[in-house]
């Protein structure tokens, strides 16, 4: 994926020379980097730092868009626009924000575009791209499917089956909230910078979801034992 996004992104791009780009391998300094200050030293020219971007938020990015586009096929188009868009407007960037909401944001708007492009869609299509398996509550953490009894991995497979299509079913503010926070990890305060939203407004849009989701869950498990 990654050489497909240097391709698309060097492809379209006739600025190197004037902007300052000279597309070799600076490197970094030792030691941690902040996205941030990662994003500073890829405007300066730096790949590598690009790569290290690109690997710590790559999953993440795909995740968020699956879940808000209707169509499984516009993902990678959304996504690789978005690293697009990025390296456009590198010379733009100022670390005001976080990076990830900055990327986010980005995403967001391409999408947005396109939906409006395709006003047929009706908005109750949204996540119909993700798939079950690749999201779960749990932390990366636990024991993997190789690791389990065939017997556990069809309960867990059962309960990230319910978990989606009780996601799925949710008002598609609130399912873009629960997404961004417990998929992606972001802060109330960081979801509201990406929805243009008051952080009281995140916050009452995941209540509202979480309530939801606990009734739709607990119906699913009463009518099982019914």
């Amino acid at each position: 994926m990654i050489v497909r996004v240097w391709l698309y992104l060097l492809a379209g791009r006739n600025d190197a020379a004037g902007a300052g780009f000279s597309g070799k391998l600076t490197g970094m300094t030792t030691g941690p980097q902040t996205d941030e200050a990662l994003m500073l030293l890829y405007c300066d020219g730096d790949l590598l730092a690009f790569t290290e971007l690109y690997q710590r938020h790559r999953l993440g990015l795909y995740r968020f868009i699956s879940w808000r586009s209707p169509r499984q096929e516009w993902v990678d188009e959304i996504v690789q626009d978005s690293w697009a868009a990025l390296h456009a407007a590198r010379a733009q960037y100022q670390p005001i924000a976080g990076f990830r909401t900055y990327l986010y944001q980005i995403a967001r708007n391409r999408l947005i575009d396109l939906l409006r492009q395709k006003e047929s869609l009706y908005e109750s299509d949204i996540g119909q791209g993700v798939e079950a398996d690749d999201l779960t509550l749990e932390s990366t953490q636990e024991s993997t499917p190789l690791t389990r009894s065939p017997e556990r991995n069809m309960e867990k497979k059962q309960q990230a089956d319910r978990l989606h299509d009780a996601i799925k079913s949710l008002p598609s503010e609130q399912k873009e909230a629960l997404v961004l926070q417990q998929f992606n990890g972001l802060s109330l305060e960081e979801i509201a910078v990406i929805t243009a939203v008051p952080a009281e407004t995140v916050k009452s849009r995941l209540r509202y979801a979480m309530q939801k989701l606990r009734a739709q869950l607990q119906n699913q498990t009463q009518g099982e034992f019914a």
